[in-house]
C-alpha cells in the first residue's frame, strides 16, 4: 500500500481538508468529524481498493483502512493539510456530540444522562406495575387483591418502597449522572442530589399543596424568604444544578491549585450551588409548572378535541423535564369539579410510548435493545414510561415521535367522547380502575386502539427503514447484514487451510451478533466474536505482530498463509475501549515480535472493563478477509470455547475458487 497516496485519496474524498472537522484513528479505522457529509465522495471511497469500506455512525463518518495501515495512513494525512486536524478519540467523540442541531445535541445530552440509569428506572417500573396489580382496587373485583388476601399486605408493602424508591430518590441518580455528563465530580452531583430530597424539606410531591394553603416552611436568608421545598421525582431542576454545579467546580479547579484546590473547590461549589438551587432554580421551576397548569387547562377548555391532540402531544415531552409531577394538584382539583382530562390522556401518552418499545422489541437484532425494549415497553403500558423514552425511544428518536403521534390521537378521542378520571392512579392500561365507572369500558377501547395505532405504525416504519438502510437505528446499525463465513455451517478445510484457533477462553458468538455494527456487517473481516471469561489473549496463530495498539486493547497477528499470502488476524478486545486509554490492559507483545500459537499477547481486568461501562466481547476476525480464500466457521459455536480450541479456518484463494 502506498500510504501517503491513499491519505491523498481519502483527503479528497471526505471533501478537502476545509470539510473536517477532526479526525482520530482506532486500531483499523479513520474516524472523521464532517462539516457536510454530502461533500463526502461515497463511490469512491467505497471502490477504493485499499480501503475496506466506510460507516457513518454516531455523528462519525469511518473508513476502514486495516490494521498496521491506519496509523501510518493517518500520519500521513495529519501531514497534508495546513494545520492539526488529529485529535484524541475522546475529544473527536466530544467533537462529534457537539456536531449537528440544537435538538440532537440535546437529545444526545439526554441520552448520555440516562441510559446508564436505565436499569434502575426499568427495574422500579416494573415493581411500580407489580405494586399496582396487587392494590387497585376494582381490577380482580370490588376489592384488591390485597384487600382479598391480607396475607401478602407486608409483601405489597416492601414491593411498594423497592419500587418507589429510585423515583423519590431520582435527583440524587440524575445528579450523579448529569454533573459527570457535564464534566464535574459525579459524587458532589449525587450529593447536591441528596440535599434536594432531604427529609427536612417539604416532600416534593406536597409542595403544591403546602403553598396553597400557606404551610411552607420559610428560611429567613439576610430578609429573603427561602421556600424549604424538596424535589422529589423531579429531572428538570437537578439537570440545571447539576450544569451549575459542574461549572462551578470547573471554574475553581483552573484557578486553585494543590492543597487548595482539594480543600476549597467542593466546598465553594456545594455552597454557592446550593444557594442558587433553592433560592432561584426551584421558585423558577415552580413558576414554570404553574403555568403550564394554567396554559393546559385553559387549553382543553377552550380547545376541545384539538385541545386534546395537543396536549396528547406534549405530555411525553413534559414526563421528559419531569413538570408532570405538578399535575396531581390541578387533578385533585378537577376530581371535585366532576372528573380530570390530565389522567385519561397521559394514560393514552404511556400506552403510545410503550407501544412503539415493543414494537423495536421486535424489529431489534441486538440482543441488550431488545431486552430494554421489551421490559420497558411493558413498564410503559403500566404507567412508568421513563426506561421506555430514554433508554429506547428518545435513542433511536423516531420511535418517540411516532409515539406522540398516536398519543395525540388517543388524546383527542379522550377528548371526543369526554373520559374523565376521578381518582390518582397508574397512567396506563391499568388505569382503568381511576376511571368514571361509566368510561371504563370506553377508556380501555381507546387505550387499545392507541397502542395498536402506535404499534403498527412504528413496526411499519422499522421495517422500511431495515429494508432501507439495514437498521432500525439512524446511528449504528442492528441488523449484522450477514457474516456469511460466520453463520455457515462447518465447512471441511481442506489440508491447505490455515487453522485459526481461538485466543481465548470464554463463550464464542457468531460474529453477526455483536453490538458494534462495523464488526457485526463484518466491514473490519470475517470471523467468530468470543465474550471472555478469563482476561487472556493468545495468539490465534504462529506469526508476526503486525498491530500493536497503544492503549492495549487491540492486537493483530500477521500469519502466512498456506499459499504464501499473508492472513492478517485481528483481535479488538471490546468496543469503544480505546477511550480507556491502556487502562486495566497489559501488553506482552510488541510490534514486530514473532509468536507462536498460544503465546501470551496480553492480559485484561474484565470485571473493571464492564465495570467502566464498556463490554469486553472480542471479535477474532480476518481483517483482510478480501484478498484470502474463504473463511469457514460453525453456526454452532461452542459456549465454552478454550485456548487453543478450533475457531475457524482460512482457505487458500485459489482453492476457495475452486470449489466454488
Amino acid at each position: 500500500m502506498d500510504h501517503k497516496e491513499v491519505a491523498r485519496r481519502v483527503l479528497a474524498g471526505v471533501g478537502g481538508e476545509e470539510n473536517i472537522v477532526g479526525v482520530a484513528h482506532c486500531a483499523t479505522r479513520l474516524r472523521f468529524v464532517l462539516k457536510d457529509v454530502d461533500k463526502v465522495a461515497q463511490d469512491a471511497l467505497e471502490n477504493d481498493p485499499d480501503l475496506k469500506g466506510t460507516f457513518a455512525t454516531g455523528g462519525m463518518f469511518q473508513i476502514i483502512v486495516g490494521p498496521g495501515d491506519v496509523d501510518i495512513v493517518f500520519d500521513q494525512l495529519n501531514g497534508m493539510t495546513s494545520k492539526s486536524i488529529a485529535v484524541s478519540t475522546e475529544d473527536l467523540k466530544e467533537v462529534a456530540a457537539n456536531q449537528g442541531n440544537w435538538f440532537t445535541r440535546f437529545i444526545k445530552v439526554f441520552s448520555d444522562i440516562f441510559v446508564p440509569l436505565i436499569p434502575i428506572l426499568v427495574g422500579g417500573g416494573l415493581l411500580m406495575a407489580l405494586n399496582n396489580v396487587l392494590t387497585a382496587e376494582g381490577l380482580f373485583g370490588e376489592n384488591s387483591l390485597v384487600g382479598m388476601f391480607p396475607q401478602i399486605q407486608g409483601l405489597t408493602e416492601i414491593i411498594n418502597v423497592l419500587a418507589s424508591a429510585p423515583f423519590a430518590f431520582l435527583p440524587v441518580l440524575v445528579g450523579y449522572s448529569a454533573t459527570k455528563r457535564f464534566g464535574g465530580n459525579e459524587y458532589l452531583g449525587a450529593g447536591m442530589g441528596m440535599a434536594m430530597v432531604h427529609p427536612a424539606l417539604v416532600n416534593g410531591y406536597d409542595v403544591a399543596n403546602s403553598v396553597a394553603d400557606g404551610t411552607m416552611p420559610f428560611w429567613d436568608l439576610f430578609g429573603l424568604p427561602v421556600a424549604q421545598a424538596g424535589y422529589q421525582g423531579a429531572v428538570l431542576p437537578v439537570l440545571a444544578v447539576a450544569w451549575i454545579l459542574a461549572t462551578i467546580e470547573k471554574w475553581f479547579h483552573k484557578r486553585l491549585k494543590g492543597t487548595a484546590d482539594f480543600l476549597i473547590t467542593p466546598l465553594a461549589t456545594l455552597l454557592i450551588t446550593g444557594f442558587i438551587t433553592f433560592i432561584a432554580v426551584g421558585p423558577f421551576v415552580r413558576w414554570l409548572g404553574d403555568l403550564l397548569i394554567v396554559g393546559l387547562s385553559s387549553l382543553y377548555d377552550f380547545g376541545g378535541p384539538i385541545g386534546g391532540l395537543l396536549f396528547g402531544l406534549v405530555y411525553s415531552p413534559i414526563v421528559i423535564t419531569g413538570l408532570h409531577q405538578s399535575f396531581p394538584p390541578i387533578e385533585l382539583e378537577l376530581f371535585n369539579q366532576g372528573g380530570s382530562f390530565i389522567f385519561p390522556t397521559a394514560s393514552m401518552a404511556n400506552i403510545a410510548q410503550g407501544a412503539v418499545a415493543l414494537a423495536v422489541y421486535f424489529l431489534a437484532r441486538n440482543a441488550k435493545l431488545k431486552g430494554l425494549a421489551g421490559s420497558s415497553g411493558i413498564s410503559a403500558v403500566f404507567g412508568i414510561t421513563e426506561p421506555a423514552i430514554f433508554g429506547v425511544n428518545l435513542r433511536l428518536r423516531w420511535p418517540f415521535f411516532i409515539g406522540l403521534g398516536a398519543a395525540g390521537i388517543g388524546a383527542m378521542l379522550i377528548a371526543i367522547f369526554d373520559v374523565k378520571a376521578v381518582a390518582l392512579g397508574a397512567a396506563g392500561f391499568i388505569g382503568v380502575v381511576s376511571i368514571r365507572a361509566n368510561d371504563m369500558v370506553t377508556f380501555l377501547i381507546l387505550g387499545v386502539i392507541t397502542f395498536v395505532i402506535a404499534f403498527v405504525a412504528a413496526y411499519g416504519y422499522g421495517r422500511y427503514l431495515v429494508g432501507k438502510h439495514g437498521s432500525i437505528d439512524p446511528d449504528a446499525t442492528e441488523d449484522p447484514a450477514a457474516d456469511a463465513a460466520a453463520e455457515q455451517a462447518l465447512l471441511e478445510a481442506s489440508d491447505e487451510a490455515l487453522h485459526v484457533v481461538a485466543p481465548l477462553e470464554g463463550n464464542a458468538v457468531p460474529l453477526a451478533t455483536v453490538s458494534d455494527p462495523m464488526f457485526a456487517q463484518g466491514k473490519l473481516g470475517n470471523g467468530v466474536a468470543i465474550v471472555p471469561t478469563v482476561g487472556e489473549l493468545r495468539a490465534p496463530v504462529a506469526g508476526t505482530v503486525a498491530v500493536t495498539f497503544p492503549s492495549g486493547h487491540a492486537y493483530a497477528i500477521r500469519a502466512k498463509g498456506t499459499d504464501g499470502k499473508n492472513v492478517d488476524i485481528l483481535m479488538h478486545i471490546g468496543f469503544d475501549t480505546v477511550n480507556l486509554k491502556g487502562e486495566h490492559f497489559t501488553a506482552h507483545v510488541k510490534k514486530g515480535d514473532v509468536v507462536e500459537a498460544g503465546q501470551l499477547l496480553a492480559t485484561f481486568d474484565i470485571d473493571a472493563i464492564r465495570d467502566a461501562g464498556y463490554e469486553v466481547t472480542t471479535p477474532v476476525v480476518v481483517s483482510n478477509t478480501k484478498r484470502v480464500g474463504e473463511i469457514g466457521a460453525s453456526r454452532s459455536l461452542p459456549a465454552d470455547t478454550k485456548f487453543g480450541d478450533a475457531l475457524f479456518f482460512v482457505e487458500p484463494k485459489k482453492i476457495a475458487e475452486e470449489a466454488k
